[in-house]
């Protein structure tokens, strides 16, 4: 397979990509990231752009990802923001788990956000859920079902209270 050549090819697999546990907040829009090729200083940012580099693209889609190769004395980070706030992270001598732990606590989602919006998630994806947090609230919105009977009671064929009582 053509995909599975180079270094780590690991980390083009659809597995490693959607194991990312980087989710960046809404507001922020870019992430750069500043490191040199060479040095032992900037070792633990090489790590970082070859292993976690293509999870944090495939996890956020909708912020723009730029390394900058060699044009720095030390390695950062700069996160920008929507509201035109900008945020500087020092990486110098960190290794690769430092360094996303790091961005995960300062520009990530929480836990409890990411548990939340899972959920949100999985139960707005069903049509047949219904009730609280869904599309629906009673089953009787759903077109050809029967109304709420409290609105409208139902026919005496259908109601138990009738049935048992004919026996």
């Amino acid at each position: 397979m053509p995909f599975m050549k180079g270094p780590a090819p690991i980390r083009r697999t659809l597995k490693y990509l959607e194991s990312g546990k980087l989710f960046f907040r809404k507001s922020v829009k870019i992430f750069s990231i500043n490191y040199n090729t060479s040095g032992n200083h900037h070792e633990g940012a090489r790590d970082f752009v070859f292993w976690f580099l293509p999870q944090i693209q495939y996890k956020n889609p909708n912020v723009q990802v730029i390394t900058f190769k060699n044009m720095t004395p030390t390695p950062f980070i700069h996160c920008y923001f929507d509201n035109g706030e900008k945020m500087l992270i020092d990486i110098f001598e960190k290794k690769k788990e430092e360094i996303l732990d790091h961005v995960i606590k300062v520009a990530g989602k929480s836990e409890h956000t990411l548990n939340l919006e899972a959920r949100m998630k999985e139960k707005k994806d069903n049509p047949a859920n219904f009730g609280y947090y869904c599309d629906r609230h009673c089953i009787c919105e759903i077109p050809g079902q029967l109304t709420c009977p409290g609105i409208k009671p139902l026919p005496e064929k259908m109601r138990g209270k009738y049935i048992n009582a004919k026996e």
